[in-house]
């Protein structure tokens, strides 16, 4: 039996982060969709605002995972394309999932 090396326990971490963020996003997608069509179709006791707001706190959430997943793929592959590539995307993600919590409203709570 093989015992698993760091960097195989690095990869899984890195995966599960990864695919943890992406869930997190398409529940939020769902989620957001279903009360959209209840909001159409009933009067129920939530409004677009705090449809979008529950929406972004997803994304958001999800893309600090993303990140996560990121870091630790380019631990397993340092090279200076890696880190290049790396420093890109985060600044992107961090950048929209700044952006993102500023246009929601502040005044729906969560």
């Amino acid at each position: 039996m093989d015992v698993p090396t760091l960097f195989d326990i690095i990869h899984l971490c890195a995966a599960i982060l990864g695919y943890a963020g992406a869930v997190l996003i398409i529940y939020g997608g769902f989620r957001a969709i279903v009360k959209v069509l209840f909001l159409e179709f009933s009067r129920p006791a939530f409004t677009y605002d705090q449809i979008r707001r529950e929406f972004t706190d997803k994304i958001v959430f999800g893309l600090e995972f993303l990140i996560a997943g990121d870091i630790l793929s380019t631990l397993l592959s340092p090279t200076q394309q890696d880190l290049i590539n790396l420093a890109v995307v985060v600044v992107i993600r961090t950048v929209l999932g700044y952006f993102l919590s500023k246009e929601t409203p502040e005044s729906v709570q969560s």
